[in-house]
């Protein structure tokens, strides 16, 4: 006999003046979560490709377990930041612990989608707070659906059916002499992020609707062009793609859980002063081929 789970009063509420992003209300997700209430959140998470839970006093288990219920998750290859016991959670944090980093202090440093160097990029990631700090961490997110509308005609016909090569190490040699968060990888984990090829301009699986995939830390070269004018290229539409009227700023409060959508967005981390503590638990549920 099946037990249905209680409706919980759901409320949506969009950000006002904001080009996406909406605020979940009246939603406690360490109790069931009965089908109907899931796919309000699913279209919400569709419809705002943000949105927000406030004061989620999760277990790592019900992180994992909510997240599921989109697809698959994926492993990150920093497998040094696994939450012990739940290799499906990378610690995000700038803590250090006996001299060493207990999660990846610099994620986020330039504007990325996540996991769009593999060639199921991530469907949208879910991170959780831990610890926050008095000042700074906040996450910017772009809408990359806005980036398309809005983008020039001369831009759109130069990438019109063109792809780009993505890869993780794009920028990693940069961030490791930077910050003491980058640990060397093994040739396992360097065969684990061989460079792929995705559309420039990509369709969205649910909604039909075209965003630009390309980004900053992962996005290396424009294909079948000359490397002058792929650079530029990129260039273009990395500034186009983060202008102010495409963006949200979160500020985040405790236990605030965020869920975006990396098919629709890039984000960003704003950065954390040195002398405060910051961790974050996050999890990424598998996409589809890009197209």
């Amino acid at each position: 006999m099946t037990t249905l789970s209680p409706h919980q009063t759901l409320e949506i509420t969009p950000f006002e003046g904001s080009p996406l992003g909406a605020e979940v209300r009246g939603l406690d997700l360490s109790r069931p979560l009965a089908d109907e209430d899931f796919k309000r959140i699913h279209r919400a998470h569709l419809d705002h490709h943000v949105v927000v839970f406030r004061d989620q006093r999760i277990t790592p288990e019900q992180h994992i377990s909510f997240s599921r219920r989109f697809g698959p998750l994926q492993i990150h290859v920093l497998h040094q930041f696994q939450l012990t016991g739940h290799p499906e959670i990378l610690i995000v944090s700038n803590i250090m612990e006996d001299g060493k980093p207990i999660g990846l202090g610099d994620a986020g440093h330039f504007w990325h989608s996540d996991l769009s160097y593999k060639e199921t990029p991530s469907l949208g990631s879910l991170l959780h707070a831990q610890e926050l700090p008095a000042e700074g961490g906040d996450t910017l997110f772009a809408n990359m659906h806005l980036a398309w509308d809005t983008l020039p005609q001369a831009l759109r016909e130069a990438v019109e059916g063109r792809s780009a090569e993505h890869t993780y190490l794009a920028k990693y040699a940069e961030l490791q002499k930077r910050s003491p968060w980058r640990p060397n990888l093994s040739a396992e984990q360097i065969a684990q992020v061989k460079p792929v090829v995705h559309p420039i301009v990509r369709t969205h699986p649910e909604t039909g609707r075209k965003a630009l995939f390309v980004s900053e830390h992962f996005t290396t070269r424009v294909i079948g062009l000359p490397e002058d004018e792929s650079r530029d290229l990129l260039q273009a539409l990395f500034e186009h793609s983060v202008r102010d009227e495409h963006l949200y700023r979160h500020a985040w409060r405790e236990h605030d859980l965020v869920f975006w959508d990396n098919r629709s967005l890039m984000h960003l981390a704003a950065g954390t002063p040195d002398h405060q503590r910051r961790k974050m638990y996050r999890t990424t549920i598998e996409g589809d081929t890009p197209f």
